[in-house]
């Protein structure tokens, strides 16, 4: 299995149509297909299904895409730094963040370290613990923004001097809305809109009094700014974090909890990774921007 078939598949995984990613990839189009047929007979299985004008992949198909991708991306990213010459900080660095006003503090901390090092390129992806967790086992992120508690046997990582605000985002002619802060028996009767991962937070299970199966959960969501139109159009009270949807002149409107409940969050990062000049140059930044400095150690 050859990196650059691999990028033929994906090219044609992309366009779903063989001539236009051969077209693409400056190839003919019999040896395209000869060197998909190439790769299906190599691993026993068929990977598309052929229509008159357009493929599609099969479940095998769709598996080695996202395998694929995985293997490319990684492949580039070291064949980038590897070709940096030793006395020259650049590169890419990948970040996955969870959904936190907080994360303008690594934003400064980016913007700061680009004045100095202009080859340096940050690449952001937002998602919820479990997407992100997940990149940055397989070595696609550098770093992670985690929200609430993670499994420090797996991780390095630095506890932010940060935390976020709980509470329900709610359209303003709802019920709740005029009340200066809600407490937990207030959500016991409400139609709740939650992020997919609240239920597992232990202390917001404890905070709240009961369990999220005795309550009317409507919908789930893993991104705010969806959870944020279904509060819009009246679907229920989102359980999110503040200052995550600005409300100013909106028809929404945030009421925090009381007493309050906040979510920490940590910077974490594989263990035994060992880390690009760029990453181990961020780190150093960040942890100094916070206070941190030798509470740490890379590789």
């Amino acid at each position: 299995m050859e990196l650059r078939v691999l990028e033929y598949f994906l090219a044609v995984a992309r366009e779903q149509n063989i001539s236009r990613a051969a077209e693409h990839l400056h190839l003919t189009q019999p040896t395209l297909s000869r060197q998909l047929r190439d790769l299906e007979e190599e691993f026993g299985k068929p990977l598309f299904i052929r229509g008159k004008r357009k493929v599609t992949l099969t479940e095998e198909g769709l598996y080695l895409r996202k395998r694929a991708e995985e293997i490319v991306s990684l492949a580039r990213r070291t064949e980038e730094e590897m070709k940096n010459p030793d006395d020259v900080i650049a590169g890419d660095i990948y970040i996955g963040a969870g959904e936190t006003d907080s994360i303008r503090h690594l934003v400064r901390v980016m913007a700061d370290l680009r004045k100095e090092y202009e080859g340096i390129h940050f690449h952001v992806v937002s998602g919820d613990s479990a997407d992100l967790t997940e990149r940055l086992e397989k070595g696609l992120f550098d770093f992670c923004l985690l929200m609430g508690a993670i499994d420090q046997s797996r991780y390095e990582y630095l506890e932010l001097p940060f935390r976020d605000r709980w509470g329900l985002l709610m359209r303003r002619d709802m019920p709740l809305a005029g009340r200066k802060n809600l407490a937990p028996e207030d959500l016991w009767d409400k139609p709740l809109i939650i992020s997919r991962q609240t239920p597992g937070n232990v202390q917001f299970v404890k905070w709240l009094g009961r369990p999220f199966s005795e309550l009317n959960v409507v919908a789930t969501y893993n991104l705010i700014i969806n959870a944020s139109i279904m509060a819009s159009e009246g679907m229920g009270y989102v359980l999110a974090l503040d200052k995550l949807i600005n409300t100013e002149g909106q028809d929404l409107v945030f009421v925090p909890f009381e007493p309050e409940h906040t979510l920490g969050m940590t910077l974490a990062w594989k263990k035994y990774q060992t880390q690009s000049k760029a990453a181990k140059k961020f780190l150093e930044a960040f942890a100094e921007y916070i206070g941190a400095a030798g509470s740490w150690q890379l590789l």
